[in-house]
Formats: C-alpha cells, structure tokens, sequence
C-alpha cells in the first residue's frame, strides 16, 4: 500500500540557522520557508536525490508542533511521510486494520497542496506517519 518515502520531518528551533547547516555545510538545494497558517509551521524542504528533509519551525504559539520543541529544545525527528496512490482507501484499509487516524479522518491538504494525513505513533512503534497522496 505504502508507496515511496515522499520526506523526513525534523522540527528545528531555528529556522534559518537550520536551512543554512543543510545548504552551506551539507550542500544540499534547500527551498525558501514557506508559511503554512492552516497546519501551524512553517516549512523549508531540502532536496535529496532520493527523497526530501522538511524542516518544520512552529508559526504562532498555538502551533501542533510549538509542545514537540518545548520537550526536545534542540529540535528533532518529527514524523516520516510515505506516499500513497488513493489516501481515502489506504485510510479506510488502516482503520479496518485497527490503526487510528489523527483528527476527524478527513484528509487535508498538506504542504505541497496534495491531500495527507497522519497517523497516530502508538500504532506504528512509535513513530508520527503522514500519508500523502501521490
């Protein structure tokens, strides 16, 4: 069902200072930040030959992530994002599987205007899932 990973998120406390570690020391191609008001971040994606590191920093105090950099300072992993082809099916095959959603189960649109949805890390060793539709 899951198809390739579309990116690896880590939460940083320091946007610039991590976009610059990526494109100066790493020499990767590292987009502008990009404000996502209705997920509460703001984003910079690093490309990768095979896959792509989003860097996510809270936008506002009310941001999802704002209480993930509060426990983890320094920052940290915050979630792998698989893609998938159809995001209503593979929903409708975990929930039948047992595996539980996060939010109303209603996919929405993410950071590269596709419909995601993310998965709850109790059911998936731990780990934050996003689903992205391909």
């Amino acid at each position: 069902m899951i198809g390739r990973l579309n990116h690896v998120a880590i939460v940083v406390p320091d946007l610039a200072a991590a976009s610059a570690v990526y494109r100066d020391l790493l020499g990767a191609a590292v987009s502008a930040p990009v404000d996502l008001p209705a997920h509460g971040v703001t984003t910079v994606f690093v490309t990768l030959p095979n896959t792509k590191i989003e860097l996510l920093h809270p936008l506002g105090a009310d941001s999802p992530i704002a209480s993930f950099l509060a426990r983890n300072p320094a920052g940290g992993m915050h979630h792998v994002c698989y893609e998938v082809d159809d995001i209503t099916a593979a929903r409708d095959r975990l929930v039948g599987g047992g595996a539980r959603v996060l939010g109303d189960g209603t996919p929405r649109l993410g950071a590269h205007d596709k419909p995601v949805l993310f998965l709850h890390p109790k059911d998936f060793g731990g780990t934050l899932i996003e689903l992205e539709q391909a």
